[in-house]
């Protein structure tokens, strides 16, 4: 119980300290989806969909998940990856360990940045992990100023639309999950985010149609998919998305 105390007070305080301040330019509002930790499916079904609709996405590893068996679904494997990669898609950055960023000091974050960073070299020397997730959607206020230092972004799971002045280091999404949202809520954000001309990013885990309850089905993912090319919005990467941005 401490620890989950611990946690929410720290992702309310990185929430209010911008590490990485940044007013966003006058542009046509864009989506970007995002899948964490490594389910097989989000590599497999998640992806096909996206690319059906001639998008791309991020998706935030854990180098220690990479072909594990979990409570919920199996992790991607190694030849998934390369796909993904040579895809067009993004490789993204959980811990190597999946810790928590509030349990971890600047040496054991070092630690693990560099660990998941050569683990992914490994599989493919040309993956350059850029961007990070918060393991559990938990900022920690400590870590933010050195994650600036070692990425473009870090995405936390606060909903809503990035918009006007946003914190790099603090980026919200919003839950493309089944036990949280449904269609009209996932048109809401959309609508948000054309009124604003902001930043919508949403993220999920598995792609399946009996997921977990951190995960989606295909017709919601579909839907949303759907929904972006009502409103012409683009569907791109993290990385992409920053550049336009020009973060």
């Amino acid at each position: 119980m401490l620890s989950a105390l611990n946690g929410r007070l720290s992702n309310r305080l990185a929430r209010h300290f911008r590490a990485a301040p940044h007013r966003l330019p006058a542009h046509a509002p864009m989506v970007s989806f995002t899948f964490d930790d490594a389910p097989d499916s989000a590599a497999g079904e998640g992806a096909s969909l996206l690319e059906a609709h001639g998008g791309r996405g991020t998706f935030y590893l854990a180098g220690s998940l990479i072909d594990q068996p979990g409570d919920h679904w199996h992790g991607l494997s190694n030849d998934a990856i390369i796909r993904l990669h040579r895809g067009g898609h993004e490789i993204g950055c959980h811990t190597f360990s999946h810790l928590r960023a509030i349990d971890l000091d600047e040496v054991a974050m070092t630690r693990e940045i560099e660990r998941n960073r050569s683990h992914f070299r490994g599989i493919d020397s040309s993956i350059r992990l850029e961007n990070f997730a918060y393991p559990y959607g938990l900022a920690s206020v400590w870590r933010k100023p050195q994650l600036a230092r070692n990425f473009r972004s870090a995405r936390g799971i606060l909903p809503g639309v990035n918009s006007e002045i946003i914190d790099l280091q603090f980026l919200r999404a919003s839950p493309l999950v089944n036990c949280e949202i449904d269609t009209d809520g996932v048109d809401h954000y959309f609508d948000e985010a054309v009124a604003s001309g902001g930043w919508l990013i949403f993220y999920g885990h598995d792609v399946v149609d009996a997921p977990s309850p951190y995960g989606c089905t295909p017709a919601l993912l579909r839907h949303a998919l759907k929904a972006a090319e009502k409103r012409n919005m683009p569907i791109v990467t993290v990385a992409e998305a920053l550049r336009r941005i020009g973060a």
